[in-house]
């Protein structure tokens, strides 16, 4: 299952970096229109904020799946065993409420901007909300699974505190996550008598 996740997450990650491509093209060639040719691309503006929101929704997707997120360890670090595991259960039955309110929300502004259209493209507004509806569902499956684990018993203790206090601590861990086996056997260097 993890693997699958990761494949999806992976796949998201491309088409987020197609998004930022396509955005610095439509905002890069608008300028250079505008200051240098005194025309533009008129769906520019449009396209690029749509696209700048599916990217920071699609984002907390990625970010959620790799615990990336942000928050207080400071009391929970110093709990016991039990005490982790209660705050783990307890805040993901928490996101999961919040992200059913995010996608019943989502669902009722997409279908009230349905039939609205766009100034510039004239695509529905249902667009931009829907975004929340993909992050919703993402969302509630990456947590119900993590609350499933929790459950079952297949989080080891270090997956007990997800969340970590500063940005820094969440990069290096990201970065020796994958350098954290322990290194091989040194060579020690011959010894050269005198």
């Amino acid at each position: 299952m993890n693997l699958t996740i990761d494949r999806i997450c992976r796949g998201i990650e491309a088409v987020i970096a197609f998004m930022l491509a396509v955005m610095v093209v439509l905002v890069f060639g608008n300028v250079v229109l505008r200051y240098g040719f005194n025309s533009g691309i008129t769906v520019s503006e449009e396209v690029s904020r749509w696209l700048f929101i599916w990217m920071t929704f699609l984002g907390a997707v990625v970010a959620l799946k790799e615990h990336g997120h942000l928050g207080v360890d400071m009391v929970v670090q110093r709990l016991p065993k039990a005490g982790k595991k209660a705050c783990l259960a307890i805040g993901h039955v928490v996101m999961l409420y919040v992200v059913w309110l995010l996608f019943q929300g989502s669902v009722a502004q997409a279908r009230i901007n349905w039939d609205v259209t766009a100034p510039t493209t004239g695509a529905s507004m249902a667009i931009v909300y829907a975004s929340g509806i993909v992050f919703a569902v993402l969302a509630a499956f990456i947590l119900a699974l993590d609350l499933f684990r929790l459950l079952t018993g297949r989080l080891s203790d270090d997956d007990l505190v997800m969340v970590q206090e500063s940005e820094e601590a969440v990069q290096l861990q990201q970065i020796l996550g994958d350098v954290s086996k322990p290194p091989g056997p040194v060579a020690t260097p011959p010894k050269v008598n005198p």
